[in-house]
């Protein structure tokens, strides 16, 4: 991607960004400056034999902030980590876990290589050494550092992580809280691989519930039938693309990926783009839908909500001009530029910032540390009691009904539905849409009550700056 050289840097971004809300707060110097330097990053060079020879690779962790432990943050594997790129995604999460209540730090690790150039047992050995580095420094470890998935990584490194983890540290009873994102059978929890792409959708949900925020974005009614194009169908991107358009009724009219990009007015059946990327590679040939290699230029099609999900900096200076979405939520972190978002708000367009829109992988990524450290699913106790207590209600229903000669029945959908108590799936879910609310409520008390503040994004910034400043007080700093 072609950025122009008059565009700040990722970091630059989010510092531009910190500093226009600490501009609109009452913090002391010192304070403001504690709160916006990242603490450390360990950068490490380590080697691993491969193909008969030693390959010499380059990783980084860094932690922004130490203000609640453990630090939390996703570990991502892309050709273009730097130390950078690792400071500034540390620095947004300690404000987005500041911003949903998620009792965190913020941190983030990175390793130089291209995940797609090396087979699977490869992938192990390079994660087990990688790990093994940060273990040794406790930075991996389920009381001070607490790594993810991120970019070019999933629930399979995760595993390898903890596995190694726990290699090291064979008497730590909580060995398995040392990573989040694990398979299920690894010590992970319901609902952790959709987090990120639900959490867009019930942000999204939130944001349609106000009238007021609805008509600041120049647009009406419902998210039923709104024309969605999303940027990047990975996990995040087609989690949210799938559940908007099968649960909400959005149209999902553009899907752009690395080869370009597929559009149908129709609308798109995300299913099975989604299963034709995994087959072919691409979106390139995808029946019914009229495609174009220049994918970039879709971002600036027609739409009622654009959803950028993929790498940071794809709304730049060189674009933003032409964006012609009147709501953007940024499920990747960092899609849109400090320059490309001065562009956007003076044109009226309504920005659903990055640190509370993709927060539902660290809201969920919580709730799995929560089931580790106590060893026991979620509903496992009070699931069945539950469904007791009703079926008790839904009996004295019918014996009233049958005493009285009244003659009426419970519809068996009903039914069947009330009896059946929260499974760990839909207690995590519950969490997350409340977490979700919640957050977005903070912001737009901000955004609504605050003549200073025009914009989401500096909301979600005095939010979070605001608690880490708290939380800094509280320790006497």
């Amino acid at each position: 991607m072609n950025v122009p050289r008059s565009e700040p840097t990722f970091r630059q971004s989010v510092d531009l960004m910190f500093n226009r809300a600490v501009a609109l707060m009452d913090l002391s110097p010192g304070l403001e400056e504690k709160i916006r330097v990242c603490n450390s990053t360990y950068t490490v060079r380590f080697g691993v034999r491969l193909r008969g020879q030693i390959h010499t690779l380059t990783g980084y962790r860094s932690v922004h902030s130490e203000h609640m432990e453990p630090v939390k943050g996703g570990i991502r594997y892309a050709p273009t980590v730097n130390q950078d790129e690792v400071e500034a995604l540390a620095a947004l999460m300690t404000y987005k876990c500041a911003l949903v209540e998620a009792p965190f730090g913020g941190s983030k690790g990175g390793l130089c290589i291209d995940p797609r150039d090396y087979e699977v047992h490869e992938l192990e050995l390079i994660t087990r050494r990688f790990t093994y580095e940060l273990a040794k420094r406790d930075l991996i470890h389920p009381a001070q550092n607490v790594p993810a998935p991120d970019m070019g990584t999933s629930e399979r490194e995760m595993a390898w992580m903890a596995d190694q983890y726990a290699r090291m540290n064979t008497t730590d009873i909580n060995a398995r809280a040392c990573v989040t994102g694990k398979p299920l059978n690894a010590g992970g929890i319901a609902g952790r691989i959709e987090a990120t792409g639900r959490g867009v959708q019930y942000a999204l949900r939130e944001f349609f519930r106000h009238p007021a925020d609805i008509a600041a974005a120049r647009l009406s009614g419902t998210l039923d039938g709104k024309r969605v194009i999303v940027q990047g169908l990975g996990n995040v991107g087609y989690h949210a693309a799938k559940f908007l358009s099968q649960e909400d009724g959005c149209r999902v009219t553009a899907i752009i990926e690395r080869d370009g990009a597929i559009f149908s007015e129709a609308g798109l059946n995300v299913d099975a783009v989604h299963d034709w990327i995994r087959r072919h590679g691409g979106v390139s040939g995808f029946p019914g839908a009229a495609f174009t290699p220049e994918g970039a230029a879709l971002l600036e099609e027609e739409c009622d909500i654009l959803i950028p999900a993929a790498h940071e900096a794809v709304i730049n200076l060189g674009n933003a001009h032409r964006i012609k979405a009147p709501l953007i939520i940024e499920a990747a972190n960092g899609p849109i530029t400090a320059g490309a978002d001065d562009i956007l708000r003076e044109k009226g367009c309504v920005i659903i910032p990055d640190m509370y829109a993709n927060a539902g992988g660290v809201t969920v990524s919580y709730f799995e540390w929560v089931k580790n450290l106590s060893h026991i699913r979620f509903g496992r106790m009070q699931r069945r009691q539950e469904e007791s207590r009703h079926q008790l209600i839904i009996d004295e229903l019918e014996r009233l009904s049958a005493d009285t000669g009244v003659g009426w029945t419970l519809s068996p959908d009903f039914k069947s539905k009330y009896l059946r108590g929260a499974d760990e799936l839909e207690l995590v879910r519950s969490g997350l849409d409340d977490t979700m609310r919640i957050a977005y409520q903070s912001m737009r008390e901000v955004w609504h009550d605050r003549a200073d503040v025009t914009d989401l994004r500096t909301a979600a910034y005095l939010v979070s700056i605001d608690k880490v400043a708290a939380s800094y007080r509280a320790k006497g700093l």
